[in-house]
């Protein structure tokens, strides 16, 4: 199993604290196997198997309860009294009003509860109801440039980037030995499991080939202003017949899979949040490679990379606006505002000069940053440049 270090310490922090953990992300980023470590983690520390529970919902011989009320009842005879019993429940969504059982295990005092989805349906609805104020999320991503680079036994991180972004970055894939045939049908499951289970079975939806259009317009948009009038527009013109209110109603239910991420824009001047021209990231490299075939844009790629990054670190993550300029990232943490350009190489005096205009235009004090393949140290009148592998092997802070 591949340490997911970061997560684990952050499940540790939480341990017995009363409070419920929710793991989210898509399937097969590694949230069993973080519950699994998290189990050792707990084994060694003197908690004995009796006090762990631990079903996952895809096994069939775990999914055997009609309803949430027989599946709390037998969790409940399991409890042991006087010490703390550590509850995992896996894929917990596919139990029929789950959130009922969810919140009737919160009430008992010698309870830890650890659950995980692979949508954000769960963290919606009647979930959001009845346990407002009482969970933690734990939103997990495939694996960061630094975990792939620590395991993947390729010494040159080049080399390791190049393979990151070709195979992608699904934790299995490491066993797989770089062989494209095994990757491409491991990555044809995860696409289609998710698509049809967490996007058109959940959410009846009835256009399937709207819903793949869709996917491999946003695919193939990384990084681009997007509105759902612009993605109707465009399909109608191949002949999609569709509405915007499909157009709406699908990209929410790709967001809620996790497959896709937008982010907003954000008006630096005018310090309000646009409602208008979302950008749309992929939650995997690999996954779009598998959809669209051979892909050259690796400036988008770049900067597809350095969202999922961003967001790993835990930042609120902008499109930024000011005037007629746009930055790629603004983003926010307690400390304030940072302001970020994503270039494969600005060693181009003319995309120097297009990468700066943007970041030059913003009078305020921020730091201001341009993120780049290039192995250059260097500052314009306050900018800095800093290598894009050192910064996602977390040699460089921003």
């Amino acid at each position: 199993m591949i340490n997911r270090e970061e997560y684990l310490n952050y499940l540790i922090k939480l341990k017995d604290k009363q409070i419920i953990k929710i793991i989210t992300g898509i399937r097969r980023c590694g949230k069993s196997t973080l519950l699994a470590l998290y189990r050792d983690y707990l084994k060694q520390n003197k908690v004995s198997e009796k006090q762990i529970i631990n079903l996952n919902f895809e096994k069939p011989s775990d999914n055997i309860y009609s309803n949430w009320r027989d599946l709390y009842n037998d969790i409940v005879k399991k409890l042991l009294k006087n010490k703390m019993n550590y509850i995992f429940l896996d894929e917990v969504q596919i139990v029929p009003e789950f959130e009922k059982m969810v919140n009737g295990l919160f009430t008992l005092d010698n309870v830890d509860i650890y659950i995980t989805g692979s949508n954000s349906y769960m963290l919606s609805g009647e979930l959001a109801t009845f346990l407002t104020g009482r969970y933690m999320q734990i939103h997990m991503l495939p694996l960061s440039f630094k975990e792939y680079f620590q395991v993947a036994n390729i010494k040159d991180k080049e080399v390791a980037y190049s393979q990151y972004i070709e195979n992608g970055s699904f934790p299995y894939l490491i066993n797989l030995d770089n062989d494209s045939e095994l990757i491409r049908n491991y990555l044809d499951g995860i696409y289609n499991t998710v698509l049809m289970k967490d996007v058109i079975i959940r959410n009846k939806i009835k256009d399937v080939m709207i819903l793949e259009s869709i996917v491999k317009f946003l695919f193939a948009n990384i990084g681009n202003l997007v509105s759902t009038k612009k993605i109707s527009d465009t399909l109608n013109s191949h002949n999609r017949k569709n509405s915007v209110n499909t157009i709406e109603n699908y990209l929410t239910c790709l967001k809620n899979s996790y497959i896709i991420y937008n982010v907003g824009r954000y008006d630096i001047k005018g310090k309000e949040y646009l409602k208008t021209g979302d950008k749309y990231y992929v939650c995997d490299l690999g996954l779009r490679k598998y959809l669209l075939g051979e892909v050259t844009d690796l400036g988008s790629i770049l900067e597809n990379i350095v969202f999922l990054e961003l967001k790993r670190r835990g930042y609120d993550i902008y499109i930024g606006k000011y005037e007629s300029e746009e930055i790629d990232f603004v983003i926010k943490k307690e400390d304030g505002l940072k302001y970020i350009q994503v270039a494969l190489s600005i060693r181009d005096e003319k995309t120097l000069k297009r990468e700066l205009a943007p970041l030059k235009s913003i009078d305020d004090n921020y730091p201001k940053y341009i993120i780049t393949l290039d192995n250059d140290k260097a500052t314009y009148e306050g900018i800095k440049e800093i290598n894009a592998l050192e910064f996602l092997l977390g040699n460089i802070e921003i």
